[in-house]
């Protein structure tokens, strides 16, 4: 991999801590966080090693100090009740959701123990908190990451790659887990000469029957939106796109790096670093009501051209020089 410029927030550590820390490890004065995957370990464990460096730096050293009582939905929300419902038993002292889903079922859960989140779609419209300066409850964290211009640009970075004057046929994956409202696609698909239609998937086994329509469908790229499902099925989602010789973008550099083509994203693992620092605040005595949330202000592009000669594209140079990685 070369890296053109170091990406603002840096990358987090591969410590990966354990999945489940034992009351017979706990020390008397150690506080509990409880944090909320909406994944797998196998799909996560980097962005759990994130969020523990974070908190490493800030002084907080699990099984020392702190304790971690990770719960994981493994692909499924309907766990999320019965995971917070768990963490307010312990009682942890902060739980961190990690996106919106389980930040809102942990708020259904408890008023008073405090929330952090991380990713969360709309965190206003959805209630999680009154505005971003001044959340006003006991949730408080980092919002989405893929804003409606965030979107827009990642079907312009696309469109570079695709023949000039072709008017291509672009599919958006979703789920039932997608969050993000995905019409701003379809908007900026018609102001840049692309068909924008969406495709459905339910589970991994479909995956094959969606690209298989797709193909059927004489679709030209892919787009796939932050999902958590696509998200633990990231290295799947990428081997049929080259086996069906798509060109895709995606929402997390994640992707890229498992073999997508590109990504144009912020962090998920800076996110996580972010969110540690929320919970130092907290176990030092802040109120999440007067923590303002936070938004990504710095994104990367990152470019995968062993996937771009797979795939028999040029990627133009004019893209290359903008990409803050490229991998080779």
């Amino acid at each position: 991999m070369i890296t053109r410029r170091a990406f603002i927030w840096g990358l987090a550590g591969a410590t990966v801590p354990s999945p489940m820390a034992t009351s017979a490890q706990t020390p008397t004065k150690a506080r509990r966080i409880g944090l909320l995957m909406t994944t797998t370990p196998a799909a996560a464990s980097h962005i759990a090693a994130a969020f523990a460096d974070g908190l490493r730096e800030l002084g907080h050293i699990e099984g020392k100090t702190v304790v971690f009582e990770y719960r994981w939905a493994e692909g499924r929300p309907e766990r999320f009740a019965e995971m917070v419902a768990d963490l307010v038993r312990q009682p942890v002292d902060v739980i961190v959701a990690s996106s919106q889903a389980p930040a809102l079922a942990a708020k259904r859960a408890t008023k008073t123990i405090p929330i952090v989140m991380v990713n969360a779609a709309d965190p206003v419209e959805v209630g999680l908190v009154a505005s971003l300066a001044r959340p006003g409850g006991n949730v408080t964290g980092l919002s989405q990451q893929l804003t409606p211009e965030i979107r827009a640009k990642q079907l312009q970075l696309l469109k570079e790659v695709l023949p000039k004057g072709s008017r291509a046929v672009v599919a958006v994956l979703r789920s039932p887990a997608t969050t993000v409202d995905l019409r701003e696609y379809e908007t900026t698909g018609q102001a840049l000469k692309l068909r924008v239609q969406f495709v459905e998937v339910r589970s991994r086994d479909d995956l094959e029957r969606a690209f298989a329509a797709m193909a059927r469908d004489r679709v030209d790229a892919l787009l796939v939106p932050g999902d958590t499902f696509l998200f633990t099925e990231r290295q799947r989602v990428a081997e049929l796109a080259r086996e069906r010789r798509l060109p895709g973008i995606y929402s997390v550099r994640e992707f890229t790096e498992a073999g997508g083509l590109m990504s144009y994203s912020a962090r998920l693992t800076e996110q996580f670093r972010r969110a540690a620092a929320y919970v130092d605040k907290i176990l030092r005595g802040a109120s999440p009501a007067t923590l303002p949330v936070e938004s990504p202000s710095q994104y990367e592009l990152v470019i995968n051209l062993k996937t771009a000669k797979a795939l028999g594209l040029t990627i133009p140079q004019s893209l290359l020089v903008r990409a803050d990685q490229v991998i080779e």
